[in-house]
């Protein structure tokens, strides 16, 4: 009973990084795009969101299955519990990617991100933060999770810089309001995606708790 519990959670463990590494490849893709603006790959990343949701679907069913089928002692069940809530945040941030797609084929030629310093800096750290959120799932790394942890600062405050930047553009050329909006919309997607990465390592270290 026990191997056919353990094979289950190997099925779990090999799901949940498929999904993480899927969600990875999302942003960074969605991150490229909104660089070079190539409107027909934003538009494959949007499609391309319904595998994403097909994963957390399928990582879902396994952990009910585990529930109901097995009894978990404490530390699988809060293994089980971690990838469930896990899963929420990596689908999130699969429509986030989304989003920023979508927003990237809105704004087409009309803005460019060159002109904002501080987004293409939180696309990178959030970029970061998201990858050493996974491998802190992937490596069971505590440390690794904290790190993320800690790091969502960097992500806050460059938003905040974010808004200021717009706050002067908009002053300057009132004319470019509706642009310099649609990037602060870009740059909260982002500070989002800080937000689930964080959630994602705070499940880690919640899994990794030893048995009381």
């Amino acid at each position: 009973m026990r191997s056919k519990f353990d094979k289950q959670l190997q099925e779990l463990n090999e799901e949940m990084i498929e999904m993480g590494n899927r969600i990875i490849q999302s942003i960074k893709q969605a991150i490229e795009v909104l660089v070079s603006r190539d409107l027909e790959k934003a538009r494959l990343i949007m499609e391309g969101d319904a595998e994403v949701d097909s994963l957390q679907k399928k990582i879902e069913n396994i952990c009910f299955n585990l529930l109901i089928q097995q009894q978990p002692v404490a530390r699988d069940l809060r293994t089980v519990t971690a990838a469930m809530k896990m899963v929420t945040d990596m689908e999130r941030i699969g429509d986030h990617a989304a989003d920023i797609s979508e927003m990237t084929i809105c704004m087409g030629e009309r803005c460019s991100i060159d002109k904002f310093e501080h987004i293409s800096k939180m696309a990178t750290e959030t970029m970061l933060m998201l990858n050493h959120s996974i491998e802190a799932y992937v490596d069971k790394d505590v440390h690794k999770a904290i790190g993320v942890i800690e790091h969502d600062d960097v992500v806050d405050a460059l938003f905040t810089e974010v808004k200021k930047d717009v706050i002067q553009l908009i002053h300057n050329s009132p004319s470019e309001g509706e642009e310099e909006t649609d990037l602060l919309l870009i740059a909260k997607y982002f500070e989002r995606i800080g937000d689930h990465a964080t959630n994602i390592a705070e499940w880690v270290i919640y899994s990794l708790q030893t048995s009381v």
